[in-house]
């Protein structure tokens, strides 16, 4: 597979598939390509209108890892993608990708030419303080190498004790655990965007269409994260699907991606 080195000498893994207009594929927290099964068929429903890019973001499967890690040296490493496929792409980003996607789409004037955002995981009701509490936790892990726990302690926050203990059992578990130390980046990232309980005043500078899309079926505190998101975004759009979740299905999704990138 092919890889690229970023500003600060990292590198990341990639694939692209298709012709077209280009959209970076940014993911969330724990995805990568060698555990994603639902990427790739995404793509393969939208590879006869746009060219594809996804990659394995720092940390995770063929990308190595730089520390100190900062948010903006993730938004350095979609730049080197969109610079190495021809200097202007829209980005699609899911979960805490969706926050980088928008936090890219504002770093990026000239490059960047849309943003969707699915499901970007905000809670309204937490406050900035413990969003920054939970990152401490996460670095903290993270300093001392012990990614497997923080995987768990993520993992923890949406599974039963039960149903955590059969995933650490399954064949599928190695392949989060490798990346656990990542999580402390998606937990950052989340901090910087709800740091100090407002908007982030430097996403009023972003100048290109961005649609906030969620499902009605997921998470209690979703739909209001997207609408807050929503409201802090001058122009942006939302788009509420029936009958999905944070794992929205490609025959639903596809459709909207591709007529929201289709027009822009």
């Amino acid at each position: 597979m092919p890889t690229l080195i970023s500003k600060d000498g990292t590198t990341i893994g990639y694939e692209a598939k298709g012709s077209g207009p280009v959209i970076v594929m940014v993911a969330g927290a724990t995805q990568y390509r060698s555990i994603d099964p639902t990427t790739p068929r995404l793509i393969d429903q939208l590879s006869d209108r746009f060219t594809l890019v996804n990659f394995d973001r720092r940390g995770r499967g063929q990308s190595t890892d730089t520390a100190p890690y900062a948010v903006a040296r993730e938004i350095e490493d979609i730049e080197a993608l969109i610079d190495l496929f021809g200097g202007r792409a829209g980005l699609y980003g899911t979960s805490s990708g969706a926050v980088l996607a928008l936090e890219a789409g504002v770093a990026l004037p000239g490059k960047v030419t849309s943003v969707m955002l699915y499901e970007p995981p905000i809670d309204v009701d937490q406050p900035s303080a413990d969003s920054w509490r939970q990152h401490s936790e996460m670095a903290a892990l993270a300093e001392r190498g012990e990614a497997e726990a923080m995987m768990s302690l993520f993992m923890g926050a949406f599974m039963s004790p039960e149903e955590l203990a059969g995933f650490k059992q399954s064949p599928a578990w190695p392949g989060f655990a490798a990346v656990g130390g990542t999580i402390e980046h998606d937990y950052r990232i989340l901090a910087e965007a709800t740091d100090g309980d407002h908007h982030p005043a430097r996403w009023q500078q972003i100048g290109v269409p961005v649609l906030v899309v969620n499902g009605d079926s997921s998470f209690p505190f979703i739909d209001a994260g997207a609408a807050w998101v929503a409201a802090g975004v001058p122009g942006a759009h939302r788009h509420i699907m029936a009958g999905q979740g944070h794992d929205v299905s490609v025959e639903a999704i596809a459709p909207v991606i591709a007529e929201f990138f289709g027009a822009h």
